[in-house]
């Protein structure tokens, strides 16, 4: 009794014996001081994921958008012009368009498949993309990409969330920065929520720094536990993509689907873990959410377990109608993220839901 808790236990704030030691930290002679600062479980979650994008550092923060926000900031400042691809996730979108034009960054939002160069102005500075488009899924050409950021001294940023480094590696391509919502399939389990940013030491340093300020840190638990999740990352994924081409083969053949969005070629380790189909003309959406069974409706994906989610009513509400009448995002969209259960299972119930909500 009365001898209190053995403070070496505590993981938020590591203790120093004196003043000069806690001055060690700042002179670099120490590694740890306080969370928010820096932990050992975050970093090894950062440099895991740095490790498998081949590239030299990387950070965790607290969410994907958190990561997205740190590595925009690491090269971008008040004036400066970002040009991103029209056809984004509508968080990140939402950052962009609504807050980060607030500190007086200019956006500017084109389709990545037209001539970007028309639209590159005196003071851009970024470009930014996502690998596999959210939830069209369009397959970006990176290499084009880098070739017009070089001509134009230009930085690179690319969300490699539904690629994973499983399928795609950008950072070897040639992108700066590449950055991961850790929630989807690096975590696996749909029980964390994380972000990671990888690329140089200089501009990880930077975009640490920016974490640090603004508060954007991951906790040591949540860490943890993706890192655990991050272990079995290719043999989920694999599965993962294996089922997603069987599913997406048999809802082609099904009369209420109008389109399948499926890529054709992502890289030699498959096309990706994600169908999204469009039932607008050929059924009722609402029957078909009703009828699902055993397959969840959410606003995530990635986990082990087959979902579906409704883009409109929730990852692409915020976006203004034209756009989404322009990039397709229509009443019967519908994002399909592939389990790892028996692909016969899956595509059962799929047909069974769309049987129920054919016209």
């Amino acid at each position: 009794m009365g001898q209190g808790f053995d403070t070496k236990s505590v993981h938020i704030t590591m203790k120093r014996n004196d003043l000069e030691d806690i001055e060690n930290f700042y002179t670099g002679e120490r590694d740890y001081l306080y969370t928010r600062v820096g932990n050992p479980n975050t970093d090894e979650l950062g440099q895991a994921v740095a490790d498998l994008e081949e590239a030299p550092a990387g950070i965790a923060t607290s969410s994907g958008l958190s990561a997205i926000m740190a590595g925009i900031l690491s090269i971008v400042k008040s004036g400066d012009h970002v040009l991103a691809s029209h056809d984004l996730y509508g968080g990140t979108y939402e950052l962009l368009a609504n807050e980060l034009t607030g500190f007086g960054i200019e956006v500017s939002f084109v389709s990545f498949e037209e001539d970007l160069e028309q639209h590159i102005q005196s003071n851009t500075v970024l470009l930014y993309t996502e690998s596999i488009t959210n939830p069209l899924l369009r397959v970006e050409n990176l290499t084009k990409v880098i070739e017009i950021a070089k001509k134009y001294q230009l930085k690179t940023m690319v969300d490699n969330t539904f690629a994973t480094p499983y399928l795609v590696r950008p950072y070897t391509l040639g992108i700066d920065l590449v950055v991961h919502s850790a929630t989807k399939y690096i975590g696996g389990h749909s029980d964390i929520t994380a972000g990671v940013l990888v690329g140089n030491d200089d501009l990880i340093a930077k975009a640490r720094q920016k974490c640090v300020n603004l508060g954007s840190n991951l906790s040591p638990f949540e860490a943890w536990l993706t890192v655990r999740g991050l272990k079995t990352l290719a043999v989920r994924m694999e599965r993962h993509v294996r089922n997603a081409e069987k599913v997406a083969k048999a809802l082609e053949a099904h009369p209420a689907v109008d389109r399948v969005y499926y890529p054709e070629y992502v890289s030699e380790q498959g096309k990706g873990a994600i169908v999204t189909i469009d039932i607008t003309e050929n059924a009722d959406i609402k029957t078909f959410l009703q009828s699902l069974g055993w397959i969840k409706i959410v606003a995530t994906l990635a986990g082990v377990e087959t979902t579906v989610s409704y883009p409109l009513g929730t990852s692409h509400r915020s976006l203004p109608k034209k756009t989404q009448e322009k990039l397709g995002i229509t009443e019967g969209l519908i994002r399909i993220s592939i389990g790892i259960e028996d692909v016969e299972d899956i595509i059962s119930t799929l047909n069974h839901a769309l049987d129920n909500a054919k016209k």
